[in-house]
């Protein structure tokens, strides 16, 4: 089954599709807004690419100069060449992907992005293998900073084993960021299976219990939900056969911490914000109930202060107190009225 999934995707994305305009739903079109910086960047990355892209959000990690991050499901290279930007010349953009037409479009602009870039030698490699054995690869363990993804992952009929080795190439404290598509249920097996939906990244759409189930099985305590939108099918052979099955682009952060509960427990540690993210001067965004403004302490919870104190965000913010004290169960929902409007599981622990 693998294999014919495998089949599926690199037949559609490798010779079917020649561009946006190709796709037949509303699954693999990002909406979400850029930051300028970010748009600055995306206007500089080559037709060719830009054409081929097919995600469904923006997992763009915040301050990564100098470091490594590996980009699953890279496609022509979109995402590859902005991180490409960001991390500079004295980091590294990796990408992986499957589908070789891809792959061929990305490397043909490798070149031309270095320099534009005004990088002496490019700081982008292309990988073709399967993100179920990045090893296969040559990508160690901890090896890797930050791990994104663009509505790739839903392609794996593995999807346990790629938590799992996305836990093993991370290094201690490092970031799993990804946009993705979820579902309200599970499919009947005859309807995941269909050829359409699969490519267009449906038929593979994790049920929201399920990743919480997922993410807990493979090591993951504790993930966030930075942004969610419901997705507008638009295709009417593919909404007979989803029937009522609500889809949402998604994206999630998660951290390979040990020491996560599983559940938010107070401590009473405290977080002030510095406001020295390049992009966050005034406020910075962790997840969609975690906002935190420069200079104002906040309370938080036990995972939130491991989360921004022994990531790459410390040094942008100040934590006081430690887990020496426990105080409890500790209220880090969203407001009833958000709650209320979003039907999906925003995070495994809040």
């Amino acid at each position: 089954m693998a294999d014919q999934v495998a089949a599926v995707v690199r037949d559609y994305y490798g010779a079917r599709l020649t561009g946006q305009g190709d796709l037949k739903t509303g699954a693999c079109c990002s909406s979400e807004p850029l930051t300028p910086r970010l748009r600055s960047i995306v206007a500089t990355i080559h037709p060719d690419v830009l054409n081929r892209f097919y995600g469904c959000g923006s997992p763009m990690p915040d301050d990564v100069d100098g470091l490594t991050v590996l980009d699953l499901g890279c496609g022509s290279g979109r995402d590859v060449f902005m991180l490409s930007a960001l991390v500079g010349e004295n980091g590294r953009s990796i990408g992986v992907d499957m589908t070789p037409e891809q792959l061929a479009i990305g490397r043909a602009h490798q070149a031309e992005q270095a320099r534009v870039f005004g990088h002496r030698t490019s700081n982008v490699s292309f990988l073709e293998g399967r993100f179920e054995n990045l090893s296969s690869l040559g990508i160690a363990d901890a090896s890797i900073d930050v791990v994104i993804s663009n509505c790739a992952l839903n392609l794996s009929e593995d999807k346990a084993r790629v938590f799992a080795e996305i836990r093993r190439v991370l290094k201690p404290g490092g970031e799993l960021l990804f946009s993705d598509v979820f579902a309200s249920r599970r499919l009947p097996a005859d309807v995941a299976s269909d050829p359409l939906l699969v490519a267009e990244c449906l038929g593979g759409a994790l049920y929201v219990e399920d990743f919480r189930r997922l993410m807990a099985a493979t090591g993951w305590a504790d993930y966030r939900l930075l942004a969610k939108r419901t997705i507008a099918i638009g295709h009417p052979y593919a909404e007979l056969l989803v029937g009522p099955t609500t889809f949402w682009s998604m994206t999630v952060r998660a951290f390979k911490l040990d020491g996560l509960e599983d559940c938010c427990e107070d401590y009473g540690q405290v977080a002030t914000y510095l406001g020295t993210m390049p992009d966050s001067p005034t406020a910075f965004l962790l997840d969609d109930h975690h906002r935190f403004i420069a200079g104002k302490p906040m309370l938080v919870c036990g995972n939130t202060a491991a989360m921004i104190g022994e990531s790459r965000f410390r040094r942008h913010f100040r934590v006081d107190g430690d887990r020496s004290v426990h105080f409890g169960r500790f209220d880090c929902s969203p407001s009833e009225s958000r709650a209320a409007i979003d039907a999906a599981p925003a995070s495994a622990c809040c």
